[in-house]
């Protein structure tokens, strides 16, 4: 995304309040990302995907990936289908279930093979971060997207300051 575009994002995010959507996203304080996949490991296989996924199995695989390996990116990523009533807190937990202490991936988490939000906002997300978006900018361009329909958005907590 060029850096107009980015900024344009991020300006149409800092305008999305209660008053336009009726929905107050969860304030949640800024917390230390897991530590990442380690380079070299190989990733878990993934749970099999079901006949009916709503996106490519590419496209699904490449927001798993992204997730285990990218969780200073979306744990500070709000989903909004509706998973903060599963736990979730942003939208690396619709990928990752669990991590070793070292940061690999010790199970996945299947809500995501087959939720359209979950892989369209990780597939976002990755999009901006490979053309140079902050975590912060990444965040405000998925809320200016989801923000103005959302009803709900899981508590997910600010990205560190940059």
């Amino acid at each position: 995304m060029s850096d107009a575009g980015m900024d344009a994002a991020v300006e149409a995010a800092d305008t999305v309040d209660a008053e336009t959507t009726g929905f107050t996203p969860p304030f949640v304080p800024t917390q230390e990302a897991s530590p990442a996949h380690p380079e070299g490991v190989p990733l878990p296989n993934l749970p099999l995907m079901p006949n009916m996924v709503p996106r490519s199995p590419e496209v699904v695989s490449a927001a798993y990936e992204f997730a285990a390996r990218n969780p200073d990116v979306l744990e500070y990523v709000p989903c909004y289908c509706g998973c903060e009533s599963a736990g979730h807190t942003g939208n690396a937990d619709c990928f990752v279930q669990s991590r070793n202490q070292n940061g690999s991936v010790n199970s996945w988490e299947p809500h995501g093979m087959a939720c359209i939000v979950c892989i369209d906002v990780a597939q976002e997300a990755m999009q901006l971060h490979a053309s140079g978006g902050s975590v912060g900018d990444i965040r405000s361009a998925v809320e200016a997207k989801y923000l103005p329909r959302a009803i709900s958005q899981t508590p997910t907590p600010a990205p560190p300051a940059e």
